[in-house]
């Protein structure tokens, strides 16, 4: 089997192939399974960052000083959904993890790599609370530009009610009225945003989606 010290060798070994040799090395130091200890060919070029402005572009970034690579930063899409059953009753999850660890939030999370937005809203629920989902349409986009993210939320009907349970990041989940939402418990202002939005819609079929409150981050 070919080793990734190896592989990069073989890549390095061609001109034209430097910089994705750079890129590489660059990556598999970024998931620490690189050490200059196991560099074998002292032409590989090892990145080197710097931070300044590209050309071209307006503001500064990571820049490789060897082959020009430049490391993007790029904002988090979390995916998630207000999902209720025939009832009316709103699922809410309670954190098992930081941060707001004790916490109720809305099933939501990270979009993984290869799935769209509806894919991930419906992993999400069901690794949080075993939920099945059936998407109706985007609730809100919201941006929180302090942490870097940008949050999609689908309203969304509970398709199994008497068989969700807690996933691992989560406590303990429940189904609750409006009346019964544990307002001062919530985890996230965005949560609370999609609780109201999801509220303004009620007996709605189409609506266009919501964005940040006036008054939110």
């Amino acid at each position: 089997m070919l080793s990734l010290t190896n592989a990069c060798n073989l890549i390095a070994s061609h001109t034209d192939a430097r910089l994705f040799a750079c890129e590489t090395i660059r990556y598999l130091k970024k998931m620490q399974l690189w050490s200059n200890k196991t560099v074998t060919n002292t032409d590989i070029p090892a990145p080197q960052f710097e931070k300044r402005v590209p050309d071209g572009d307006d503001r500064e970034r990571n820049v490789c000083t060897r082959c020009g690579f430049i490391d993007y930063q790029n904002p988090k899409i979390v995916v998630g959904s207000v999902a209720t059953d025939d009832q009316g009753k709103i699922l809410l999850c309670k954190r098992a993890i930081e941060p707001r660890l004790g916490y109720w939030t809305l099933p939501a999370g990270y979009m993984e790599l290869g799935e769209t937005v509806e894919q991930g809203a419906k992993r999400e629920a069901w690794e949080e609370a075993g939920a099945e989902l059936e998407l109706q349409q985007v609730l809100a986009t919201y941006s929180v530009p302090r942490i870097s993210q940008v949050q999609i939320m689908f309203r969304a009907r509970l398709l199994n009610p008497d068989t969700i349970a807690p996933g691992p990041e989560s406590q303990e989940i429940m189904r609750v009225s409006w009346e019964d939402i544990p307002w001062t418990e919530l985890a996230f202002p965005t949560v609370y945003w999609a609780l109201n939005h999801h509220r303004e819609v009620l007996g709605q079929e189409t609506f266009p989606p919501f964005s940040n409150p006036t008054d939110g981050v």
